[in-house]
């Protein structure tokens, strides 16, 4: 709560400001946004590719439960795709305006995508010659390609001294990455003062609350949908019922909604997992703490359609090529979003500062994301509660 009113005030701040028309203000907030958005683009690729080699790395050690774990693999996939195309769908039929930004073109070269390119060039494109140039260039999805090959690489290499050494030193990375992370986290409230002035000095007020009205009724709307719809006729098809299972983590899912940790829930959901819904114990302490760190329904939406709110902003197409690649980057992010401080948010910030868009656009949607991290937060442990009440279902 201090947090979200910091911000608040941050956000109202900077549009203040943004406002007043100060030609040398617009010069400092302009000064001040660059230079928090070429920090986020410094920590970007290492925190994307750290996250997703990390979390593949970890499959390697569930050998005497395969089938468990295939099928909760399998389960929190399915509904993860389901719950971005959801969004995907929402956007494309809502359709969000712009923020009448000024003509800004993104960094579209930085995805491989050119919109006179052929959908062969694209795949082309995503695959790299160079081990160091994904990297330099920022190329989110032959990074994303080369982190998967990594991670399950590492996944089915031998536990010797040479694997747990590499291990050591990517988590070893990743923790410091994080420490880095909380620091500029820390410091956000100045960044959200000079974003937020940057685009209210671009824009006018009315057209922006009409298009993040749109924006959030896409985000919530699409939560909704996977809570109430999707993830019970996922039950209903394996024979389950849907408000049994619902009423029995109930405790869990109010805990999520109002701590908006899924780890800290944890706890909650495993109880209530065995006690009130009869999950087998083998199963809910297995199935439940690989939920929680790659089960990731609402991040996966998020991802998806903050992506597009943000490059549509920056003036990049969006063909039906680019929005399938970025639902699979969406679903590939969300799986390794695990540990990271902010969650989606950082993550598609991550993602955003890195291909060129105008990322001053999150620091309006910021405050709003608070409400939004609560219900996500509520949609993923619910959703691990199912696929935790199917798998049992499978294996009794």
């Amino acid at each position: 709560m201090k947090n979200l009113l910091l911000w608040i005030v941050a956000l109202i701040v900077g549009a203040v400001l943004g406002l007043l028309g100060l030609g040398w203000l617009n010069s400092l907030m302009d000064f001040v946004a660059t230079v928090y958005t070429r920090l986020f683009q410094l920590l970007a690729v290492p925190t994307i590719a750290l996250a997703v080699i990390t979390t593949l790395t970890s499959f390697g050690r569930q050998k005497d439960t395969g089938l468990i774990f295939g099928k909760t693999l399998f389960y929190t996939l399915f509904t993860t795709v389901v719950a971005a195309a959801v969004g995907l769908l929402l956007y494309v039929v809502v359709a969000p305006e712009n923020l009448t930004l000024p003509a800004a073109e993104g960094n579209v070269d930085s995805l491989g995508l050119k919109p006179e390119a052929s959908f062969y060039d694209h795949i082309l494109a995503v695959i790299p010659n160079n081990v160091v140039r994904p990297f330099l260039e920022g190329n989110v999805l032959s990074i994303l390609l080369v982190s998967i090959a990594v991670g399950l690489g590492l996944a089915r290499l031998p536990e010797t001294e040479g694997k747990q050494a590499v291990v050591k030193f990517l988590q070893g990375l990743q923790d410091l990455l994080f420490l880095l992370i909380r620091g500029l986290i820390w410091t956000l409230p100045l960044g959200i003062v000079a974003f937020s002035a940057q685009l209210s000095s671009q824009l006018t007020a009315g057209v922006a609350l009409a298009s993040l009205g749109k924006y959030v009724t896409v985000i919530l709307g699409g939560n909704v949908i996977q809570f109430f719809v999707i993830l019970p006729l996922f039950l209903l098809a394996r024979g389950i019922n849907p408000q049994h299972t619902f009423r029995a983590m109930m405790p869990a899912v109010l805990m999520a909604l109002f701590t908006k940790s899924s780890a800290a829930t944890l706890p909650v959901t495993m109880q209530s997992a065995e006690e009130r819904l009869g999950a087998q114990s083998r199963v809910a302490r297995f199935v439940l703490p690989i939920c929680t760190t790659i089960n990731m329904n609402g991040c996966a939406a998020f991802i998806l359609v903050t992506s597009l709110f943000v490059m549509q902003n920056g003036g990049m197409p969006l063909t039906w090529t680019t929005m399938f690649l970025w639902l699979l980057i969406s679903i590939i992010s969300a799986v390794g979003n695990a540990g990271v401080p902010m969650g989606c948010y950082f993550l598609t910030f991550s993602l955003m500062s890195g291909i060129g868009a105008p990322v001053s656009v999150l620091g309006f949607i910021l405050p709003i994301y608070t409400i939004i991290d609560m219900i996500e937060t509520a949609e993923n442990v619910w959703s691990d509660s199912c696929v935790c009440a199917m798998v049992n279902r499978d294996i009794a």
